[in-house]
């Protein structure tokens, strides 16, 4: 393996990572309606755990309520029993044919724990991030034990793996940045 294979392996894990951070973080109420609180609410749909973005149109009529219409009006009842036995604290109302969730304002305290939240989560992402350095300097110390490349080389590598680290920590703390505002932004 090349130390180009070891950077980029190492780029494609680390950006998988941030990814996920971000997916994760589009799930955390910030006070205003957003289809990505749902992303992680399933329905039993015809015996299969399915999201709810696969069995009806989604949709923000305003920014303080999220639309939900199913495209079979039986499932409706299922969507809201869903979302009321998920820990989001949302308490959806239907007429049969349309759910809407409306999106509750959030006290200090709930942002700050919010807050604490995001941080918590952008933490543990940046140490998944320090994890896949130390595995990439580990791959480059024992090609360079194995006299697949030189000292120099390794060194070279060990500096490459330490900026590309940076860049994606760059990112994370980024992204938290802004959540954190979005949070904490009346």
């Amino acid at each position: 393996m090349t130390t180009d294979r070891v950077f980029s392996d190492i780029t494609h894990k680390m950006d998988v990572t941030v990814e996920h951070l971000g997916k994760d973080l589009a799930g955390v109420r910030t006070g205003r309606a957003s289809l990505g609180l749902l992303d992680g609410i399933t329905v039993e749909y015809y015996g299969a755990k399915t999201p709810i973005s696969q069995v009806a149109s989604l949709s923000l009529p305003d920014p303080l309520t999220i639309a939900i219409q199913p495209w079979e009006p039986s499932m409706a009842a299922v969507i809201e029993k869903a979302i009321l036995t998920s820990d989001l604290g949302l308490n959806p109302r239907t007429d049969g044919k349309i759910v809407r969730i409306p999106i509750p304002s959030l006290t200090d305290e709930r942002r700050k724990e919010l807050a604490r939240h995001v941080k918590k989560v952008a933490e543990e992402t940046r140490v998944a991030l320090r994890n896949g350095r130390r595995d990439g300097v580990d791959h480059i110390k024992k090609m360079e034990k194995a006299k697949e490349i030189s000292e120099d080389d390794a060194h070279k590598g060990t500096d490459r793996v330490q900026k590309i680290l940076d860049e994606h920590i760059a990112r994370v703390d980024k992204l938290a940045a802004a959540k954190e505002k979005e949070i904490m932004d009346r």
